[in-house]
């Protein structure tokens, strides 16, 4: 393990920040389709989720961004307004943040650690900022990635090189990355030399896991035991 002391914490958002939930892709974008057009409902809905399918598997395979608005030119179907406001009241539910998420940013913070979030997502920045000023994180943050703005998607070392930028810090060594995933996350961040700190409470689908799994430096149980953890490895390079 490195020396260097921790100067950042960064953090995946969906499984991490947010807590995991198994969610049906069909459903979801039935309720989007049926305000669009009832009738034919399920055939847009299919529709939808090939599209979104196939930017996902890119993502794993080639580790290329997207946009919602990719997945609907996909699928040859435009977003009316009353639809985008129905794809955002479906997901709502499923953005709740892990219970002990703002008490573990603030303690970080508290320890001067910069902190920030790099998600693969195709959503825009308005939506997360919406949903972290919802539940206070949004002024925790000193930065934030959103995949759907840069040209690649974690794993890829210049997703995370662009979150460490994003809070202000020039060394991988001195950036804690923590995630669900052992490959976007773990391996990942190790990549560009970064420590990786894994949360292991997803069910990750097995079409989403790509080619390598990596072993984090650390294994945690709840985001609260961060702040231990970093003053440990602190204490250890000081």
């Amino acid at each position: 393990m490195t020396n260097a002391k921790i100067e950042a914490v960064l953090f995946d958002w969906g499984g991490t920040l947010a807590t995991w939930h198994d969610i049906s892709l069909h459903e979801t974008w039935r309720a989007v389709s049926a305000v669009l057009d009832e009738p034919n409902a399920d055939v847009l809905a299919a529709r939808l989720v090939e599209a979104e399918g196939s930017v996902w598997r890119r993502s794993r395979d080639e580790h290329r961004s997207s946009t919602l608005e990719e997945v609907c030119l996909l699928a040859e179907i435009e977003l009316t307004p009353a639809a985008l406001a129905e794809y955002e009241r479906q997901w709502d539910p499923h953005t709740e943040l892990e219970p002990d998420a703002v008490e573990t940013l603030q303690a970080l913070r508290a320890q001067g650690l910069k902190l920030g979030v790099l998600s693969n997502t195709i959503w825009p920045r308005r939506r997360h900022e919406e949903i972290f000023a919802r539940d206070g994180v949004l002024e925790l943050l000193d930065g934030a990635v959103y995949t759907s703005e840069i040209p690649h998607t974690k794993p890829h070392p210049e997703a995370f090189l662009a979150a460490m930028r994003a809070v202000g810090v020039s060394e991988p060594s001195r950036c804690l990355f923590v995630g669900d995933r052992l490959f976007d996350d773990v391996w990942g961040a190790q990549n560009v030399g970064m420590r990786a700190a894994h949360l292991p409470h997803s069910a990750i689908p097995l079409e989403q896991i790509g080619h390598t799994e990596g072993t984090p430096d650390a294994t945690v149980q709840r985001l609260s035991e961060l702040p231990a953890l970093i003053d440990t490895w602190n204490a250890a390079a000081a």
